[in-house]
């Protein structure tokens, strides 16, 4: 990516950020406008301990049960504030967290393999974060090595990560890619991504056809001919 692509999509979500200050949440609606390629935390998000987290979630989480008029007396809804908020801090928001980040080892690429690896049809789990709602999809990975290579697995493990997390989805395209380039110091680096939003199937339009497709390409996958290969792998090109 170039200083000049990069100084374009700063401005870009800047302006983006001072339009949207000024406008409702209704009259944002269902826009998925995203104003940071990093994910939106606060300063402080890591002072409260796991546990303590836990504990907040799960009085609010009751709160909001009680407000929706459920009895939580009931045999089968009184754990459920508490297992919400374990799910919620330990396991699908888990990738908020930096300490959770997958450790990532490299090895010299003594094959001298100089052609692309793609590691296609990651499952992943995340969530919308405008409504909290679930996006299910498959992630498509690929790099061409500058020297050094990395463990198939670790390519699973990052992209759950960045998925465990209040996402959009070019968001989530953008940081694995991103991530993949710092960790294999090469720009030759591919990543598409295809879900379904339940945002979209489960509410608002209800459309349980619909399929979102984000991609991002850079170094040699520019070139018009390794983009194609790259994509007659996934059969989507």
């Amino acid at each position: 990516m170039t200083t000049n692509h990069s100084n374009n999509i700063k401005d870009y979500l800047n302006d983006a950020h001072t339009f949207l200050k000024d406008l409702s949440i209704d009259e944002i609606g269902d826009e998925h406008i995203s104003t940071s390629v990093e994910t939106p935390l606060r300063k402080d998000a890591f002072v409260l301990s796991d546990e303590e987290k836990r504990k907040r979630i799960e009085f609010h989480f009751r709160e909001i049960m009680e407000t929706l008029g459920l009895d939580l007396n009931d045999d089968s809804l009184k754990g459920t504030p508490a297992r919400v908020a374990k799910m919620y801090v330990n396991e699908i928001f888990s990738g908020l967290d930096p300490a959770n980040k997958p450790a990532i080892a490299l090895f010299d690429n003594k094959y001298k393999y100089e052609q692309m690896l793609v590691e296609k049809d990651i499952t992943f789990y995340s969530n919308c974060e405008h409504h909290f709602v679930p996006i299910i999809g498959k992630a498509h990975v690929a790099y061409i090595s500058s020297g050094s290579v990395i463990g198939l697995s670790k390519l699973n493990r990052l992209v759950d990560y960045y998925a465990r997390r209040p996402q959009v989805q070019e968001r989530l395209t953008v940081q694995i890619a991103a991530e993949l380039k710092k960790i294999l110091k090469t720009e030759h680096v591919a990543v598409v991504i295809e879900a379904k939003h339940l945002c979209v199937s489960s509410r608002g339009i209800k459309d349980t056809n619909a399929q979102t497709i984000t991609s991002y390409y850079d170094g040699l996958f520019n070139e018009e001919s390794t983009k194609q290969e790259f994509l007659s792998y996934l059969r989507l090109g």
